[in-house]
C-alpha cells in the first residue's frame, strides 16, 4: 500500500496525517488560534543578558520573552563595532569594570554573551523552537529560509548537502551547481528532496528565496521594535513543502479552498507532482475513510499493547520521557531469556514508531526487560538503531546498559502530540495522583478532633465527595462512633456531588 498525505482542513483546525503502508506514522495539528511560530522572524530587543547562563532574553512581542543562547548569536561587523564603541563609552563611565571584549563579528571560544549583546540592543532573530509549557521560544540569529529544494542561510558562507543523499556523485554535482548559482558570501543547504532536482529547479528556488530575503531586509529597516517581520508558511503548505516527494503516492485534501492552495503551491514548486494532488469526494470523513481517526486517539494512550502480548508504558516528565517494557500476557515457549528477548525485540519497533508518531523529543530513557546474555543486548541495540532510521529527526542512541536501560535523545522542534491535544488534569493539576478516600477521611477526622476542643457547638457537619462519604459511613463507621464519644459532638455527613474528591467543608452546628 503506497504512502499518502491526508489533509483534513476546517476553519477551526487543520490535521495532517502521513500514512505509510496503511499505518499512521506522522501527525500534524494546528489550530488557527494557536498557530505555530517556528520559522517566524522578528525584530526584537534584548531585555536581559545573563552572563552566568551565557544567554539573553529577547522581547519579540509575544507573551513570554524568547531565549537566545550565546552560540546562536550572530551580528554583522558594523553592528559589532557599534557595540564595541558602546561598551567603551560604558567602561569610561565605570559600568563594565575591566572587561576587554575581542573585536570579532561573531562568537569564538572565550567570547561571552556580554561581549556580543547589551540590554536595550535591537536584534534580528528567528524562532527555532516553539514555546513549550512555561518556557519561551528558543531563538537564533542564524536566519534560515527554507524552500522546496534548498534552505537559504544569509548569515553563513557555506554549502551543505543533506546526509540522506548518500550517492557521493550526486552530492558532488549538487555542490557544484549551488556554487555556480549562489551569491558570494551566502550559504545554502541542499534538502533531501533535491536529490533528483534539475539545475533549473535549484535556480528557481534560489531566485525565490533571495527575493524573499530582499523583502525581509526592506521590512526590517522600517519595522517597529519588537515586531514580526516575516511569517513562515502555515502548517498545510509547510508539510507539503517538507514531506511531499516522489515517494509519496498522493496528497488527498477534503476542503476545496485548501485543495486549490495546495495545488497552486505544488504547481509552483514541484510541477512534476501536480497530478498527485487529489480532492476527497464522498460523505465519509477523510480520516474515517482511511482508518486514521482511531489511530490518532490511540496515540494518546499511556499503555500500548504489543502483538506478542507484552506492552510498553510511556510516561512524560518535565525533563525527560521514560518508556517501560513489560512482558504482560506473553509467557513464551522456550524459556525466560528467550521470552524477554522476543518481547524487547518487538518493543523496539513499537517504540521507534511511537516516538515518531507522537513527536516525543528531548532526553528519552527506555527501560527494556533485563537480558542476561550480552549478544541479546547487542541485537536489541542494533534493531533499535535500524528502526529509528525512518525518523526524520536527529536521534542519538547509546548502547544497552547492564540494567537494560537505553539512553537516547531525539531533536525536538515542535510540541509533541500530548501537549498539542491535552491539558493538565483539572483535579490533580498534572500530578497524575490524588489523595485516597481513606487519607482524606483521616485528614478530616484529625481536624474535627483538633477543633472540637475550641467549639462550643454540639454538632459538626462534614460536607464531602460521595466516595469519601461512603467510606465514612461504611468502613470508617467505628471511627465516627469513636470521634462522637471522644469529642461529645454529633457528626453529620452530607454528600456534595459537585465536590472534587479532595475538597471538603467542616461546619459546626447549633450551640
Amino acid at each position: 500500500m503506497p504512502s499518502e498525505l491526508l489533509i483534513n482542513a476546517t476553519p477551526y483546525e487543520i490535521r495532517i496525517a502521513l500514512v505509510e503502508h496503511g499505518n499512521l506514522v506522522e501527525f500534524y495539528l494546528e489550530q488557527p488560534r494557536e498557530k505555530g511560530l517556528v520559522g517566524n522572524i522578528y525584530r526584537g530587543r534584548v531585555v536581559r543578558v545573563l552572563s552566568g547562563m551565557q544567554a539573553a532574553f529577547v522581547d519579540i512581542g509575544l507573551e513570554r520573552t524568547g531565549f537566545l543562547y550565546v552560540d546562536d548569536v550572530h551580528i554583522s561587523k558594523d553592528e559589532f563595532e557599534h557595540h564595541l564603541a558602546k561598551i567603551d563609552r560604558q567602561e569610561e563611565c565605570g559600568y563594565y569594570g575591566n572587561e576587554a571584549p575581542e573585536s570579532l563579528c561573531r562568537r569564538t571560544p572565550g567570547l561571552n554573551i556580554g561581549d556580543l549583546l547589551s540590554e536595550g540592543q535591537d536584534i534580528l532573530v528567528q524562532i527555532c523552537k516553539e514555546p513549550l509549557g512555561t518556557k519561551g521560544a528558543r531563538l537564533t540569529c542564524n536566519i534560515t529560509l527554507p524552500c522546496r529544494n534548498l534552505v537559504f542561510m544569509p548569515m553563513t558562507d557555506h554549502i551543505g548537502v543533506s546526509r540522506k543523499i548518500e550517492d557521493e556523485t550526486v552530492r558532488k554535482q549538487l555542490r557544484q551547481d549551488i556554487e555556480a548559482l549562489r551569491p558570494t558570501g551566502t550559504g545554502f543547504i541542499v534538502r533531501t528532496v533535491a536529490e533528483n532536482a534539475t539545475n533549473e529547479d535549484l535556480e528557481a528556488d534560489m531566485e525565490f528565496i533571495l527575493h524573499a530575503w530582499g523583502e525581509i531586509k526592506d521590512i526590517v529597516g522600517k519595522a517597529a521594535v519588537p515586531s514580526l517581520v516575516y511569517e513562515d508558511l502555515d502548517i498545510t503548505l509547510r508539510v507539503v513543502r517538507d514531506i511531499f516527494s516522489p515517494e509519496v503516492e498522493r496528497v488527498v485534501v477534503d476542503d476545496l479552498k485548501t485543495f486549490n492552495r495546495v495545488q497552486h503551491f505544488v504547481e509552483t514548486f514541484a510541477p512534476r507532482l501536480r497530478g498527485r494532488v487529489e480532492f476527497a469526494e464522498g460523505s465519509t470523513p477523510l480520516f474515517d475513510a482511511h482508518g486514521v481517526e482511531m489511530d490518532v486517539n490511540r496515540a494518546l494512550d499511556k499503555k500500548i499493547w504489543l502483538r506478542c502480548g507484552g506492552y510498553i508504558i510511556i510516561e512524560t516528565t518535565e525533563a525527560l520521557t521514560v518508556i517501560d517494557v513489560n512482558t504482560g500476557r506473553y509467557v513464551g515457549k522456550s524459556g525466560l531469556e528467550e521470552t524477554i528477548f522476543k518481547t524487547n525485540m518487538e518493543a523496539v519497533k513499537e517504540i521507534a514508531y511511537q516516538l515518531r508518531l507522537r513527536n516525543i523529543g528531548g532526553i528519552i530513557i527506555v527501560d527494556f526487560i533485563d537480558m542476561e546474555e550480552e549478544i541479546h543486548r547487542d541485537e536489541v541495540f542494533s534493531a533499535f538503531r535500524e528502526a529509528a532510521k525512518k525518523d526524520k529527526s536527529r536521534i542519538n542512541i547509546l548502547r544497552v546498559s547492564e540494567f537494560g536501560l537505553v539512553q537516547m535523545t531525539r531533536k525536538r522542534n515542535r510540541e509533541d502530540l500530548r501537549h498539542m491535544m491535552c491539558e493538565p488534569c483539572l483535579y490533580c493539576h498534572g500530578d497524575g495522583m490524588l489523595k485516597s478516600s481513606r487519607t482524606i477521611c483521616y485528614e478530616i477526622f484529625r481536624k474535627v478532633e483538633r477543633e472540637a476542643r475550641k467549639a462550643s457547638n454540639d454538632s459538626v457537619v462534614l460536607k464531602v465527595h460521595p466516595r469519601v462519604a461512603a467510606m465514612m459511613l461504611k468502613e470508617e463507621a467505628a471511627t465516627i462512633d469513636y470521634l462522637q464519644g471522644a469529642t461529645g459532638k454529633q457528626i453529620i455527613i452530607e454528600t456534595v456531588r459537585e465536590f472534587h474528591l479532595e475538597k471538603y467543608e467542616i461546619s459546626w452546628g447549633r450551640e
